[in-house]
């Protein structure tokens, strides 16, 4: 597939002998189509060239070997100059590509490459609450582009399933544990008893002793303390599971702190030889005064034992080992950056590769919050994503069942767009903004939703099903496709990889929600515009087949993201 921007980068680069690779960071695609389909600012060479823009765009305008064939026309444009590409090129550079590729805008740029993923990460016996859906969706998204653009992929649930709470728990569980029937709804008697707990904790100090007792049995592998522990960790997978079945969420791992708990000591070896680990008020702190972060890192607490930064670099460690990460990614709230920052400097001292140390990157996340504020444990309003995902399906059936009353599949359908809407709704503005979580807006079927996307998606599939066929690409005139609204579509889907290539570079999976919803409005102009059913065979064929193709790529996009398409609402 011609790549439009590199040829115009070759030939600026010919004719400013800068570097291909600078030449094309600074290519632009204008808002406004009458300024071309790319333009490059000339502006950027202004110090380099020590000229004038308008005077550089002029000087390479007149160097251009421009292939007609490719670019159509140049223009300069005060200090741009702007490229128009050739239309009938574009269209059968983009349904070639399209017809021959099962998996278009796929690459495999990725191989050999390994890319961590940490993502998720809930606390066992605790409920799988809102907070941990946005690192859900956003590490799952990120999962499927890095794969589909052919990296080796791993993804790893890091489980929160160790530290001193276990030791409450264990005690609770000693006491009380016959009170309940663990075999339904685990994880909230489990909280229960925790919360009971933490009561007699604060009344009695000879309790909180047995349970810091417990947590010392659990760190010593005691047999009848790690039997309740894995208990514990059991059922709380088992009620995870279920609802990264109603996400399609998937791991390669599920190693979670406890697995690190005995690969600590090394870490603290090796920072001990570094004499970067140094001791105050009983505790180990590496000082990272020097970095630009006032806070030391804690590696080990004045009582002797570790905390999960600790087990945080053992896990860098083990990863680099066992994995030979290129890439490893963590999904965490914006609340944890400082824990990040720390981290990653301190592992600069573990002795590793600097590919390791330099591959470290934490993919942050705002906060999500009722349309009523932020949500909070104490004052009752905390959302618990199981009841989210049914609700949300709930109201999904009720608005289908409305709309379309005969549709059969109603539950199937439902749970696809409900689910859809929710996930869509955590990827559909950059990652770092807070969040409002309303469900009247996330199923509103009119607005930049994930049900928009799919009604459209279900719409071209409507086409098709009425026109009872699809054209061969052979018996496509790309010249029926000149017009306005199907050149907007395929410039669209022409810039699918970009588009992939951009949320990778940014960790912003936003990108491609937003290139979603334009597509999805490109269709709808393109739809409302032309007739595609119509009396000329060669026009009625070509827009049949932009149709196809645009159906193709939405469901491509939205499963990317995580969304399943229904082919009927």
């Amino acid at each position: 597939m011609i790549n439009f921007k590199q040829e115009i980068g070759a030939q600026i680069s010919k004719a400013t002998n800068i570097s291909e690779k600078e030449i094309c960071e600074y290519i632009e695609i204008p808002k406004d189509k009458a300024n071309g389909d790319y333009a490059f600012p000339c502006f950027k060479l202004a110090k380099t060239l020590k000229k004038a823009p308008p005077a550089i765009a002029s000087e390479i305008k007149e160097k251009l070997e421009i292939d007609e064939n490719i670019i159509q026309k140049t223009e300069i444009a005060g200090g741009y100059i702007n490229f128009y590409i050739n239309k009938n090129m574009l269209i059968k550079d983009v349904l070639n590509e399209i017809e021959n590729n099962e998996n278009y805008g796929a690459s495999n740029e990725g191989k050999d490459k390994n890319i961590v993923i940490d993502y998720s990460s809930p606390n066992i016996a605790k409920p799988f609450h809102i907070g941990h859906l946005k690192t859900t969706v956003i590490g799952g998204a990120l999962y499927n582009i890095y794969k589909y653009l052919g990296y080796n992929v791993i993804g790893i649930n890091h489980l929160g399933d160790y530290g001193t709470q276990f030791g409450k728990l264990i005690e609770g569980y000693k006491r009380w544990g016959k009170e309940y029937d663990l075999s339904t709804e685990p994880i909230d008697k489990l909280a229960e008893i925790y919360k009971r707990i933490n009561i007699l904790c604060k009344e009695d100090e000879q309790v909180l002793n047995q349970c810091r007792e417990n947590f010392r049995l659990l760190e010593e592998k005691d047999e009848y303390t790690m039997k309740i522990w894995k208990e514990f960790r059991d059922l709380s997978i088992d009620e995870f599971q279920k609802i990264y079945d109603l996400l399609g969420t998937k791991f390669d791992s599920w190693n979670g702190e406890a697995f690190y708990a005995d690969k600590t000591d090394e870490v603290i070896d090796i920072l001990k030889k570094t004499g970067k680990l140094v001791e105050s008020e009983g505790a180990l702190i590496v000082d990272l005064s020097d970095k630009g972060i006032d806070t030391p890192c804690i590696v080990c607490k004045s009582n002797g034992s570790t905390i999960y930064a600790t087990r945080d670099l053992a896990a860098i460690l083990y990863r680099a080992r066992t994995y030979d990460y290129d890439k490893c990614i963590y999904v965490t709230s914006y609340e944890q950056n400082l824990h990040f920052k720390q981290i990653f400097e301190v592992a600069k001292l573990l002795g590793l590769d600097e590919k390791y140390t330099n591959g470290l990157e934490h993919v942050s996340y705002g906060m999500v919050r009722l349309p009523t504020g932020k949500m909070s444990t104490r004052e009752g309003n905390f959302v618990k994503i199981k009841d989210l995902l049914n609700d949300t399906i709930k109201r999904a059936n009720e608005i289908i069942a409305e709309k379309n009353p005969n549709l059969e599949n109603k539950e199937d359908v439902a749970k696809k767009v409900g689910i859809g809407a929710v996930i869509f709704n955590n990827l559909a503005t950059s990652r770092v903004k807070d969040e409002i979580f309303d469900i009247d807006e996330m199923l509103n079927f009119q607005g930049e939703t994930g049900p928009y996307i799919q009604y459209t998606y279900v719409r071209t599939k409507s086409v098709l099903e009425k026109a009872e066929y699809i054209p061969k690409l052979k018996d496509v005139n790309v010249d029926a496709l000149n017009d306005e609204y199907s050149q907007n579509i395929i410039t669209l889907i022409y810039n699918f990889n970009d588009i992939l290539k951009q949320v990778l570079e940014k960790s912003e999976p936003s990108i491609l929600s937003r290139y979603l919803i334009d597509l999805a409005k490109a269709f709808s102009s393109f739809y409302n515009e032309n007739k595609i059913i119509c009396e000329n065979k060669n026009v009625q064929d070509a827009r049949i087949y932009l149709t196809y193709i645009t159906g193709k790529i939405l469901k491509q996009g939205a499963l990317l993201l995580g969304i399943e398409m229904p082919d009927k609402m």
